[in-house]
């Protein structure tokens, strides 16, 4: 998008307000926050209309707690960037748009405090100036720290874990309208970060913090499919976050992407990476698209913040007209995963934008897809065809299910609830404190019924 359009339009769309006024207001005589109904709302890429009957836009977590404390079934909406109806609720969204503040930063400890609305690139330049950083970013910096916190949602890189992993607190609403907060010391606590909804509405989070850094950023084109059969490992680990992405055609990997932190020691690129050949310009994941949104490349170091996500705060990578699906397997198995995926290329890149593969670390939430596991994630971005890319899902699933895939829980999927259940270790237990946590079902709607209860 131009620039132009984007301020007219994308920055409140990707926040999740662009259809709507501000509908909330505090009624100071009965002190609750009051909504109308709404007209159809969509989510970002307007593939999924909400069915709520009423959206909620309260300012702070006082005004969370007496809507929590009034509403039978209830959801939290952030930036509305998820593909399927995981925030959606039969009747009542409450909307954390207007929690978007940092709380505090605290240097001695090296934490940093926000409302969960807070989107990355709201303050991660102000974090910057200060002399910090976070250890990664998603693809887009226009997500709110407690969708992506969980959902799982991820950056790339082999010693990165996913967005979740530097949550150190978090302030939780829970069904009984109590603020309640839960830390590392919480015997809860890895059930709840990548929670899913399921326990309440968070209002703050606590991030971990560490010192600032700058990033580079390399593009390399047309890597020989064999090349990255061989070589996957040392590939993926050629940069502090690397991504590689395809349209499965012509025997090759279109482009990687290589960001490498400044204060690491590095061997310098040549013109050919493992037969790659080095961009000459900056170009957007599809190739035929206009990198005018895209982070900076060409080895230009940046601020973590400005290099870590593929797409500017500024700009938005499209008009949000596609689908997305992703799926995790072991990081082991990512080489016969990408082959087994390249025999039904005739099949995937007819509805296909760009598939995407990214690294994460392993860590202990219980229903991260990275739950004690390494992983490589598969993700694709599809053209606006819904038809035809749930009928294409489920063979893709089969195709990757001898590695026991998991899909992201924000994006497409049609894998069997019960199959589901038996890839999670942990899965009876977050069961079992989902219900301890909401016993009459407040946060339960369609998405939790299906996959989880």
């Amino acid at each position: 998008m131009k620039r132009k359009q984007f301020i007219k339009s994308s920055s409140m769309a990707v926040a999740g307000g662009m259809l709507l006024p501000n509908l909330a207001c505090l009624d100071k005589k009965k002190e609750t926050v009051t909504a109308q109904a709404t007209p159809p709302r969509t989510n970002w890429a307007g593939n999924y209309t909400y069915q709520a009957e009423k959206l909620y836009e309260p300012t702070s977590a006082e005004e969370v707690q007496q809507l929590v404390k009034e509403f039978g079934q209830q959801k939290a909406l952030g930036s509305r960037h998820c593909f399927n109806n995981i925030a959606d609720s039969p009747k009542n969204q409450i909307s954390t748009k207007n929690l978007n503040r940092v709380v505090s930063l605290d240097t001695e400890n090296k934490t940093i405090t926000v409302e969960s609305g807070a989107r990355y690139g709201d303050f991660s330049e102000e974090l910057y100036k200060k002399g910090y950083a976070l250890h990664n970013l998603a693809s887009l910096p226009h997500i709110t720290v407690a969708g992506a916190c969980s959902t799982g949602t991820h950056g790339s890189g082999v010693a990165n874990g996913n967005l979740a992993t530097p949550v150190v607190a978090l302030e939780l609403v829970t069904p009984s309208g109590e603020l309640v907060t839960i830390n590392r010391n919480h015997p809860d606590f890895y059930g709840i970060v990548v929670g899913l909804g399921a326990f309440g509405i968070v209002t703050k989070i606590t991030l971990e913090i560490e010192e600032a850094y700058d990033v580079t950023q390399n593009i390399f084109l047309d890597l020989p499919l064999s090349a990255m059969v061989e070589n996957f490992d040392e590939i993926m680990s050629a940069g502090y976050s690397v991504s590689l992405f395809t349209d499965w055609m012509d025997d090759k990997i279109s482009e990687v992407w290589i960001k490498r932190r400044v204060d690491a020691e590095h061997e310098a690129f040549s013109d050919d990476f493992h037969g790659a050949t080095a961009a000459t310009e900056n170009v957007h994941p599809i190739a035929a698209l206009s990198a005018e949104a895209c982070s900076e490349q060409m080895g230009i170091p940046g601020p973590w913040y400005d290099r870590l996500p593929h797409f500017k705060m500024g700009f938005t990578p499209s008009a949000g007209e596609e689908l997305q699906s992703e799926f995790f397997i072991p990081r082991e198995n990512a080489v016969e995963a990408v082959l087994a995926l390249e025999k039904m290329k005739n099949e995937i890149n007819p509805h296909l934008m760009i598939t995407e593969v990214r690294t994460i670390a392993a860590d202990e939430f219980w229903m991260s897809p990275c739950y004690h596991q390494d992983s490589v994630a598969i993700h694709f971005t599809w053209k606006q065809k819904p038809k035809e890319v749930m009928a294409l899902l489920p063979k893709i699933e089969a195709t990757l299910a001898p590695f026991n895939v998991k899909p992201h829980w924000g994006k497409l999927f049609t894998v069997n609830p019960n199959t589901l259940h038996e890839r999670y270790e942990k899965f009876g237990d977050f069961l079992a404190l989902a219900k301890k946590y909401d016993p009459e079902g407040k946060f339960k709607n369609d998405y939790l019924d299906l996959n989880i209860y």
